[in-house]
């Protein structure tokens, strides 16, 4: 009986050491246990993985494969996949899908991450203003965001662009005025919660301006909600500015957009459909690799979403 209790004894001291030597290797290195969330999670790893391949092949694939985007070949029209010098054909002018996909994934990463910007920039800004100062500013604010909000993002992103001109200018700023006011939203009901909060009556109590509050105090705890939710409007981002390019108000000719790749195709589908299938797989694995990257950091930024989850799971 003794020989066990040692036992036992001497596991539950091991134990400890390890449970010790983790905590301070916590404490002296955070991001090694960040990345290890990263790399348990699943859908993070697989959305980051298509991430890297699309955004790769956007990045890299016009400097092995040429920039001539725009470059027309009248001989070889509508070649299907696997032709010898196109590897993913050719449309109706005979120019090169395979570069064309790739420009058109940069202008649409271009304006997603331009759109992302603006949204998170603007939005914090103002969420923050409108939930910690409360009053007048937060009744400006919350009267905008729900009027804008009480509209499709899709209508009010075409009138806005229609109203504004082609070109990829008014995309981002119509879609970015959409996206603003859902991340203001957020911002908005964290910080009305974080306001009561001890600490920011403790930094009131000692004379620290509101600037400051909201800059040290209130910035760091919203941060992880609104890269949260901005993940999810990336993907937002590309759908809007690909429906949009769709009905000829995103990128102009020559420039090619993924939407407008899919438009000029449509009256080929019979006689060859890949013009408009390579540039719509395209988006489906821009917006599932966006989509599965905000589901996995919302797994890692939210552990009481995590938990219920599992707890689902179980029951």
């Amino acid at each position: 009986m003794t020989g066990l209790e040692n036992s036992r004894s001497s596991h539950a001291k091991a134990w400890d050491e390890r449970v010790a030597a983790y905590e301070e290797e916590v404490r002296s290195n955070p991001w090694r246990k960040r990345l290890r969330e990263f790399s348990r999670n699943k859908l993070l790893f697989t959305g980051s993985v298509l991430g890297i391949l699309i955004v790769g092949l956007g990045l890299v694939g016009p400097l092995f494969l040429g920039s001539n985007y725009a470059g027309q070949s009248l001989r070889n029209t509508h070649l299907p996949p696997l032709t010898e010098g196109y590897f993913l054909g050719t449309d109706q002018y005979g120019r090169d899908l395979l570069v064309r996909l790739c420009i058109g994934i940069r202008v649409s990463l271009f304006v997603a991450a331009a759109v992302t910007s603006i949204a998170l920039v603007v939005g914090m800004a103002l969420g923050m203003c409108g939930g910690f100062l409360g009053g007048y500013v937060d009744r400006v604010v919350r009267s905008v965001t729900d009027f804008v909000w009480g509209f499709p993002l899709i209508l009010v992103a075409v009138l806005l662009a229609g109203g504004l001109g082609q070109g990829l200018l008014p995309v981002i700023l119509a879609v970015g005025i959409v996206n603003v006011a859902a991340i203001t939203r957020v911002v908005r009901g964290e910080v009305v919660v974080l306001r009561t909060k001890e600490f920011v009556e403790a930094a009131r109590a000692c004379g620290v301006s509101n600037f400051r509050i909201m800059w040290r105090h209130l910035l760091p705890n919203v941060m992880a909600p609104a890269l949260v939710l901005a993940s999810y409007y990336v993907a937002v981002a590309i759908i809007a500015e690909a429906g949009l390019s769709f009905i000829g108000l995103g990128a102009q000719p020559p420039l090619p957009s993924l939407g407008k790749m899919v438009a000029d195709g449509r009256g080929f589908l019979r006689l060859n459909h890949w013009e408009s299938t390579v540039p719509g797989i395209g988006i489906a694995g821009l917006v599932l690799s966006v989509s599965l990257i905000g589901d996995g950091l919302r797994d890692v930024f939210d552990p009481q979403l995590r938990h219920e989850a599992k707890g689902v799971e179980k029951g």
